[in-house]
């Protein structure tokens, strides 16, 4: 229950797929920059064919991302009709048909696709590829007419073939696993969010059921005073005696309704609390408990005869606070001294819980609904309970109840127990 530090704001950063956009885009530019140049200088093609078919190749990879049908469709025609364009004198001398800097075009392309759209279009645009590749020479055979250039454009096909399908591979295993990690991710929040869910429906129904069984007593003393009021009373007349008879049949069918709706509450795996709840007078051994553990806490007690008297929901509700809030300070501030206060005033019950700053910082624990499910104990009965920083870095926990649940407690005019009224909001455990 330590003060929460103040972080500096950072930088927003740039997102993971914002950087890739912007590497892919400086790659395409490099590639298309060299082809245009090598395939006019080195393979004798015109320039403003280059420049044409050049951009229908390196374009592809980028438009691969928003429609990979007509990108399969454009590099295919790159691919096809730029080896068509070559002078064989100066061509012959250079890898063909596939140039260096198409071939890694290609492969661009192709791990691009596998890893956006799946293995399917990218074994397709590899497939697609291939075929445009070996047509080329069927097309030119005097690029292949001496045994030299046949054997050179041979290799320069498996070469090309091989390295775009090492790529298709790789980008589909680094696909599987990315997206096998989103959905892990997936499932982790998931499961996060349940969790969370569970634990404040299950400290909700806790709290209702401790009110059923304060309630349900009641209503049995009600039907057991109503049933022998006329044996009590003799002096009852027969109208009188007939409407504590119906008082007391009011009171049994209200207490079968609230057994029905404790069934309701309790789940399989929850047998029914058996043991007297705990009240005001629990307090003392439940901080002794907590100093067995080897934690210092202070323990004041006022107006301990006003404080029994309260009705059994606040006295169920002041132990649960303070059972809290004692949890809390011991893990949210390990090594600090917890003083609890404890006063019955004579329309409230006020309790404040106060631990200074940790001498060592806490490991580290997410958020839960303790303070949450105290607010909620305290609101149910009319009362009020805030939780924050305090003064000296530490934080307070300081809640007020009425003693007769029924009353709403008037929280601004009772008095302050040695700390400034705490505003924190609690949406949230203290750190």
């Amino acid at each position: 229950m330590a003060r929460r530090r103040e972080r500096s704001p950072r930088r927003p950063r740039i997102s993971r797929r914002t950087s890739a956009y912007v590497a892919l885009c400086a790659a395409v530019v490099a590639l298309f920059s060299v082809l245009v140049s090598l395939q006019s200088v080195l393979y004798g093609t015109p320039l403003p064919l280059s420049f044409i078919l050049g951009a229908a190749l390196c374009v592809s990879p980028l438009l691969s991302i928003s429609h990979p049908r007509w990108a399969i469709g454009l590099f295919t025609a790159g691919a096809l009709a730029l080896p068509l364009t070559v002078v064989p004198e100066l061509a012959i001398r250079s890898p063909w048909p596939w140039s260096v800097p198409a071939l890694l075009t290609f492969v661009l392309f192709v791990g691009v696709l596998t890893f956006l759209h799946g293995a399917r279009l990218g074994a397709f645009a590899l497939i697609l590829g291939a075929i445009a590749s070996l047509l080329a020479p069927l097309l030119r055979p005097d690029m292949v007419a001496l045994p030299e250039s046949s054997a050179s454009a041979t290799a320069d096909l498996i070469v090309t073939t091989a390295v775009a399908s090492a790529m298709f591979l790789i980008a589909a295993l680094i696909a599987g696993r990315a997206r096998v990690a989103a959905e892990l991710t997936r499932e982790k929040e998931h499961s996060a969010l349940e969790e969370a869910r569970r634990a404040l429906v299950e400290e909700r129904t806790k709290i209702a059921r401790e009110l059923h069984d304060v309630v349900a007593h009641s209503m049995s003393v009600i039907q057991v005073q109503a049933s022998t009021a006329k044996y009590r009373i003799p002096e009852l007349d027969d109208a009188a005696i007939a409407e504590f008879d119906d008082i007391a049949a009011t009171a049994r069918g209200s207490l079968t309704e609230m057994r029905r709706m404790l069934g309701v509450l309790r789940t399989e795996d929850q047998s029914a609390e058996l043991a007297p709840q705990q009240g005001v007078d629990d307090i003392p051994a439940l901080v002794d408990s907590i100093r067995r553990a080897g934690v210092e806490v202070g323990l004041v007690l006022e107006g301990g005869e006003t404080a029994a008297s309260a009705a059994p929901a606040v006295q169920i509700a002041a132990f649960r606070i303070v059972q809290e809030a004692l949890s809390n300070a011991v893990r949210h501030a390990p090594g600090a001294q917890i003083s609890v206060r404890v006063r019955a005033e004579a329309r409230s019950l006020r309790i404040l819980v106060h631990n200074p700053a940790p001498p060592r910082s806490p490991d580290g624990h997410g958020g839960g609904y303790g303070l949450r499910g105290m607010r909620e104990r305290a609101e149910i009965l009319g009362g009020s309970l805030s939780a924050g920083p305090a003064p000296d870095g530490g934080w307070d926990v300081d809640a007020v109840l009425p003693l007769d649940a029924g009353i709403a407690a008037d929280t601004t005019a009772a008095p302050s127990l040695g700390s400034p009224a705490l505003t924190t909001p609690l949406e949230k455990e203290n750190p």
